[in-house]
């Protein structure tokens, strides 16, 4: 089957949550610890063997734009100063990826920011990567994109991946319909009938939950097309996963990995202590904090 190499990061939205910050500020932009939300994103991709990145972005994303390019001026003084390491991991993207910026013109949801995608993608399978949502895999391990190209070049049919929920939290999520409600492992995967956006907790089809990494045959792209608008005039990606799912294969797999929402507040914070944790050179001074302000 074919290698997936092209994804799409959608990197248009307002940045409602984060509101005065992302007033001049894309939310993809605010930091954990000391890299900006997407560059975590980017080097997943990176790390799964992606060779082209499409950011959607929109009105005044231009800075994500920016900081991908080059910066002669500081980028110089680093290397002048013997601080050339604080680039490796861009000058890493800028050898191996090709950063492509598409605009997404009005803000018609999820579904339609993929669309944009499309003269970019053709008739390549991709994956999509939620731009505010970071995972971070131990020891080097293959990353979840990673494990969702391998499935798709296995298969040849979309993958998605999926975790448990709590049954209150069904209703901020799609949840996949996998025909059974009580299944307690999903690494083998499972064929999804389909998907129920943000539904009550008594009218979830499971507590599996869709939590923004996604590998896709082009084919989508037709549904996308055709399907109406709906809530608030918005493409859904949930209707269009429907009309592929009733028409091809289309499996949900679960992976263990470490997950962060950072398009959420709490899930922000959180991000940060983390990723703090995991650094040599703030861990215990973070932990001493930590400790005294509880006690």
């Amino acid at each position: 089957m074919k290698k997936v190499t092209k994804a799409i990061i959608p990197a248009a939205g307002l940045g409602t949550r984060f509101f005065p910050a992302t007033k001049t500020i894309p939310k993809e932009m605010l930091p954990i610890v000391d890299k900006p939300t997407i560059l975590y994103v980017v080097e997943e991709a990176m790390r799964a063997g992606i060779e082209d990145i499409i950011l959607i972005a929109g009105r005044g994303k231009h800075s994500i734009e920016d900081f991908f390019d080059i910066s002669y001026e500081v980028e110089d003084r680093l290397v002048k100063e013997g601080k050339e390491s604080i680039l490796e991991s861009l000058n890493e993207i800028r050898s191996k990826v090709n950063i492509i910026s598409i605009r997404q013109k009005s803000a018609l949801g999820l579904g339609h920011a993929i669309y944009c995608a499309k003269p970019a993608i053709g008739s390549e399978p991709f994956a999509v990567l939620l731009g505010d949502e970071i995972t971070i895999t131990e020891n080097n391990k293959p990353n979840v994109t990673a494990f969702l190209t391998g499935k798709y070049a296995q298969t040849g049919a979309s993958s998605v991946w999926v975790l448990p929920v709590e049954k209150k939290d069904v209703s901020k999520y799609g949840i996949v319909n996998v025909g059974e409600n009580s299944i307690a492992d999903l690494s083998n995967g499972k064929k999804v009938l389909g998907v129920v956006e943000k539904p009550k907790a008594e009218l979830a089809p499971s507590l599996w939950a869709l939590p923004g990494r996604y590998v896709f045959n082009a084919e989508i792209f037709k549904d996308l097309e055709n399907i109406a608008p709906g809530k608030n005039g918005e493409i859904q990606l949930s209707d269009a996963m429907n009309m592929l799912a009733a028409r091809s294969a289309m499996n949900a797999y679960s992976f263990q990995t470490r997950r962060f929402d950072a398009g959420d507040k709490l899930g922000f914070l959180i991000a940060n202590i983390e990723v703090a944790l995991d650094r040599p050179d703030l861990k215990n001074d973070l932990l001493d904090y930590l400790k005294n302000r509880i006690n």
